[in-house]
């Protein structure tokens, strides 16, 4: 293994219309039992989610530094379903369930080999500098339309 590899930070990709993002449970993660803090699932799933929008080429940094926009999450639903512990290595699957003009909903499961720990939904809003919602611009809407769609 390369050197140059290892230096390279970790991103996952699609596997068809879902984003896979590998992760392992860190002491950091859990509790004093060994269990996945419930919070902790809510920063597996926006590393995840934030993976997936910029593996579908959505430059957030760039409209943060240009006018100030950037997607916020306005609503999540998540259900608890099992717990991970500490050296599991887990899988969190990102799908486009819907595009609409000023948001993006995203399901997102967190897995365990064959095992779902969680489910949930999340609503990301394409906010401006001053928090109001703004439209997306039109390619990001495409880039995610197809994603959708598998066109």
């Amino acid at each position: 293994m390369s050197l140059a590899h290892l230096d390279t930070p970790y991103r996952g990709g699609f596997v068809g219309a879902e984003h896979h993002f590998a992760l392992t449970v860190y002491f950091e993660d859990t509790d004093t039992a060994g269990v996945v803090y419930y919070a902790n699932y809510l920063k597996f799933m926006e590393r995840a989610r934030s993976d997936m929008i910029r593996a579908v080429g959505v430059d957030q940094g760039a409209a943060l530094r240009g006018d100030g926009s950037a997607y916020f999450v306005t609503e999540v639903d998540i259900r608890y379903r099992k717990p991970a512990r500490l050296g599991d290595d887990l899988i969190v699957i990102s799908t486009v369930d819907a595009v609409r003009a000023a948001s993006v909903d995203i399901h997102q499961r967190v897995i365990r080999g064959t095992e779902q720990l969680t489910d949930a939904r999340v609503t990301a809003a394409y906010l401006d500098s001053d928090g109001r919602p703004q439209r997306q611009p039109k390619d990001w809407v495409e880039r995610f339309n197809r994603i959708t769609t598998g066109k």
